[in-house]
């Protein structure tokens, strides 16, 4: 724990002219390693990353990764935590969108959404989690707890579609998890070359989905 001498000249250093303009440029070449090392990570996996790659696609000395990361694993934690805040919060963003509607259209607009994620806007989080068996045996706890926050905003919709007689699955914990195995294949399904009609495809695999529930 840091003395009481070293706190207040932190709050000293943070209120001096240019500090806020520092602090703004730290975070964002950190960004940029997270970024770095993410791309690696859905082109390579685990064991193709290297520190060494990130420093020449960054620019910067390996030495410097340092500065921001402790070590590989520290910055490949960080990447894994990056993907799966930036798809929590697009999914909150979307389903705010139908706060009003039913359960039935707000889990439509979440499938929607999720597979909007792993097919156009951010296909690396399908390649990141693809690689199962590269990963390291530290990262399957924290692996587990993404995969359990991600689940809990699909399950929280399910539950209340439940509760207001929307939707009729005897097992709830089945259907969540043919729902995800479905998300999972739509980057398979739908991608560059193989189907020409991309949004017709998503929506007839969202139609599938939602009979799952309905």
């Amino acid at each position: 724990m840091p003395s009481r001498n070293g706190a207040e000249t932190a709050e000293r250093d943070s209120d001096k002219p240019g500090a806020s303009r520092l602090s703004r440029r730290r975070d964002r070449r950190k960004a940029e390693i997270v970024r770095t090392a993410t791309e690696l990570l859905s082109s390579y996996g685990y064991q193709g990353m290297s520190l060494e790659g990130v420093a020449e696609r960054t620019d910067i000395a390996k030495a410097t990764l340092y500065h921001y990361f402790a070590s590989k694993d520290d910055l490949v934690s960080a990447a894994l935590e990056s993907l799966t805040e930036e798809v929590l919060t697009r999914l909150d963003a979307r389903r705010r969108t139908v706060s009003d509607a039913s359960a039935t259209e707000q889990l439509r607009a979440l499938v929607d959404e999720q597979i909007l994620i792993l097919t156009e806007t951010a296909p690396e989080v399908a390649t990141v989690f693809s690689w199962p068996k590269s990963w390291p045996e530290l990262f399957d706890e924290p692996m587990k707890d993404m995969r359990r926050r991600h689940d809990a905003v699909f399950r929280t919709v399910a539950e209340e579609g439940l509760r207001r007689g929307e939707f009729n699955c005897s097992n709830i914990n089945v259907a969540l998890q043919c729902l995800h195995g479905i998300l999972n294949q739509s980057s398979v399904w739908i991608r560059p070359g193989v189907v020409a009609d991309h949004a017709a495809l998503r929506r007839d695999v969202v139609d599938c989905a939602l009979r799952l529930f309905v």
